[in-house]
């Protein structure tokens, strides 16, 4: 593993530091102690607080640029995920990344369907942005169900929604056998919840890990974990389209609050490349490496406090057991 820093980490029982610490106490400039109440009292199935995700890998050639330099940097990747969708893919294409990422015991999470940025109707350019990405229309969710059915045919086992409706629709269809019961569902930062009762509420809709905005505070993620233990996904650095924050050196309080939480290493002032194509292919290589990159330095940062105990091993991705909403009888 590249070497971090040669500053001090925290003396030997002591857990993790805060950022400097050991220079500013003495100044009388330290920072306050934490609160144990606060700390997240769950964590994966694994015994794991945190994992480990790259974002924005569009298609064979990008995720190949984001093993190879994983490789060359050591950083361990749990998860990658595609935004552009499964439409956007050849069977081909979604084959060979099914294949690399299950060489390297990576989850492959790839988007579903249509959206409404990006359908005929005229609401989501208006300054309200309408209903965002959801589907709208009965054809929209069946293009998204149609996405699922594929994906999981050709070997997929997590899909990103951005729909409350789709979501409940593929929980149904998991729990009635319709897709494999190992797919894990992961709602979209697009649509995000931002209070602890809409948290839930995707939780019990179906969702296996949940993006929330990167602008929540700390305070708020302990306010979602008091009523909802399903994973959290947190972008420590947020693409332009989403804020363009760069959290990196809150890293270690988001795991202590909001555990279990997928690291995901976004990238700011970096062009958008939805829908991928080869037009944009220096972006999405150019930028997949980045994104590795900057997980390298979330990584060392992490080390360097000493908080960078708890990662989940490599491989691991089930959720544990979440809470649902009753099941609806068939009406035929």
């Amino acid at each position: 593993m590249p070497s971090p820093s040669t500053a001090p980490g925290p003396a030997a029982g002591t857990g993790p530091r805060h950022p400097a610490a050991h220079v500013l106490a003495p100044l009388g400039h330290a920072a306050p102690a934490d609160d144990p109440a606060d700390t997240s009292p769950y964590a994966f199935p694994d015994g794991g607080t945190w994992r480990t995700e790259v974002p924005s890998v569009e298609g064979p050639e990008a995720l190949a640029a984001v093993f190879k330099e994983a490789g060359r940097l050591e950083v361990p990747i749990h998860r990658v995920s595609q935004g552009s969708g499964v439409w956007m893919l050849g069977d081909a294409e979604i084959t060979e990344m099914v294949e690399s990422c299950a060489e390297r015991d990576t989850e492959l999470c790839l988007f579903t369907g249509p959206r409404g940025t990006w359908d005929i109707g005229g609401a989501t350019r208006s300054d309200s942005g309408g209903g965002g990405l959801r589907a709208r229309g009965q054809e929209a969710v069946a293009g998204c169900v149609e996405d699922a059915l594929r994906a999981v045919e050709l070997g997929v086992r997590c899909l990103l929604v951005a729909d409350e409706g789709v979501l409940w629709l593929l929980h149904r269809l998991r729990a009635e056998g319709a897709l494999p019961a190992d797919t894990t569902l992961k709602v979209s930062a697009l649509i995000g919840p931002v209070n602890p009762a809409a948290y839930e509420v995707y939780e019990r809709l179906g969702a296996d890990s949940v993006n929330v905005p990167s602008d929540l505070t700390l305070d708020h993620l302990t306010q979602i974990r008091r009523v909802s233990r399903a994973p959290m996904d947190f972008y420590i650095e947020a693409p332009d389209d989403l804020g363009g924050y760069i959290r990196m050196y809150d890293a270690a309080q988001l795991i202590r609050r909001g555990a279990p939480l997928y690291l995901k290493f976004g990238l700011s002032r970096s062009p958008g490349i939805y829908p991928y194509g080869a037009q944009l292919r220096e972006t999405a290589l150019n930028s997949a490496r980045e994104r590795v990159r900057r997980g390298r330095l979330v990584l060392d940062l992490l080390a360097r406090l000493g908080a960078d105990g708890g990662m989940s091993p490599p491989g691991s991705r089930l959720p544990g057991e979440l809470r649902r909403f009753p099941l609806p009888e068939r009406t035929n």
